[in-house]
C-alpha cells in the first residue's frame, strides 16, 4: 500500500474532485461532519479554518493506494478502517475529515481530506509529510495485512531476474535461429519471439540504443544483459556477415515515420571490435 500527502489551499476544487460521481466515488470514512455535498462540507471546513488566518494550505490531501489485488477484495467497512488507522498513524486526532474510494480504474484508491486546523484553531504540522505518509501507510498495510510496498518491490525485484534472464534467452534464439543481417531485421524476429524491441533516437536523430518489452516490463539493453546494448548486438552481427556487409546493411536504419542512421561512435566501436577480433585470431588487417 501506498501512502502520498501534502497540504493545500483549493479545498473546495479538491473535495469535488474527489466526490466526482464520474469515478464512481463513495464516501467510505467521514468524522466531524454533516455536509450531504462538496459545498457543505468545504462550508464547515472553512468555519473552523477561520480560527487560524495565517495558514494558507489548511486543508490536508492524502492518496491512500492498496496493491490491484488487496483492493478487489477490500469493501466499505475495511476501506473505513484504513483511513481511521491512517489518521491515528499520522496522529491526526479529533478534527474534521472525510475520505472517497475512486474506483473509475482497475486501481482502487482512497483520497482522504483532513482539516488542517484543529477544533482549538491550532495548525498540524506538515513537516515532511510525504514520507510520513508513506511510513503511515507502510504500518497500517502490516497492521491489517495488506501487501506493503516494499514487499512489492521484492517482489518485483525477484520477477524482474527472471524477466532479464527470458530476454536474454530470446535473444540468444533469434540470433542463433535466424541469424539477422541488420537492426531492423533483429527487431523484426525478436518481434517473433514476444519481445518488443524499441529504438532509442537521440536529439541528433541517431540511433542510439534500444529498450525491450516483455511480459509487462520495459528495460534498457544494457540493464537487461552487456550482450545487449546496441553496440554487442552488432558486434554479433558483424562477426557473423562480416564487417563490411554489417556497415552496408545498417547505414540506413527504417522506422515507421523516418530513417534514421546509426551514429559514427556506434560504427567506428564495432569497427575497432572488428579489427581486434582478426588480429587476435592472427590474420591482421
Amino acid at each position: 500500500m501506498i501512502g502520498k500527502g501534502k497540504a493545500i489551499a483549493h479545498t473546495q476544487a479538491s473535495i469535488m474532485y474527489g466526490w466526482n460521481q464520474e469515478k464512481d466515488a463513495e464516501v467510505v470514512f467521514s468524522q466531524h461532519l454533516a455536509g450531504e455535498n462538496p459545498v457543505e462540507v468545504s462550508q464547515e471546513f472553512a468555519f473552523i479554518q477561520e480560527m487560524n488566518t495565517n495558514c494558507k494550505k489548511n486543508t490536508l490531501s492524502f492518496v491512500i493506494s492498496p496493491t490491484i489485488e488487496d483492493g478487489r477484495n477490500l469493501d466499505r467497512k475495511r476501506l473505513a478502517e484504513i483511513c481511521n488507522r491512517f489518521m491515528k498513524e499520522m496522529k491526526l486526532g479529533e478534527r474534521q475529515a472525510i475520505a472517497f474510494i475512486h474506483q473509475d480504474k482497475e486501481h482502487k484508491h482512497i483520497h482522504l481530506y483532513v482539516n488542517r486546523i484543529d477544533f482549538k484553531g491550532v495548525a498540524y504540522n506538515d513537516s515532511f509529510i510525504g514520507k510520513r505518509s508513506q511510513r503511515s501507510a507502510e504500518n497500517v498495510a502490516g497492521q491489517m495485512n495488506l501487501t506493503t510496498v516494499k514487499q512489492v518491490q521484492l517482489e518485483r525485484e525477484f520477477n524482474l531476474k527472471d524477466i532479464r534472464a527470458e530476454i536474454k534467452r530470446r535473444h540468444d534464439l533469434t540470433m542463433k535461429q535466424f541469424s539477422p543481417k541488420s537492426y531492423n531485421e533483429y527487431i523484426e524476429v525478436m518481434k517473433v519471439n514476444k519481445v518488443e524491441v524499441i529504438p532509442c533516437i537521440n536529439k541528433a536523430g541517431k540511433l542510439q540504443g534500444f529498450r525491450f518489452e516483455f511480459d509487462g516490463y520495459n528495460l534498457k539493453g544494457s540493464a537487461v544483459d552487456r550482450s545487449l546494448s546496441i553496440g554487442n548486438i552488432g558486434k554479433q552481427m558483424a562477426a557473423t556477415i562480416g564487417v563490411e556487409r554489417f556497415v552496408k546493411n545498417n547505414m540506413q536504419f527504417l522506422m515507421v515515420d523516418k530513417t534514421v542512421k546509426l551514429s559514427s561512435r556506434l560504427v567506428v566501436n564495432i569497427l575497432k571490435h572488428a579489427i581486434k577480433r582478426e588480429i587476435d585470431r592472427g590474420i591482421g588487417y
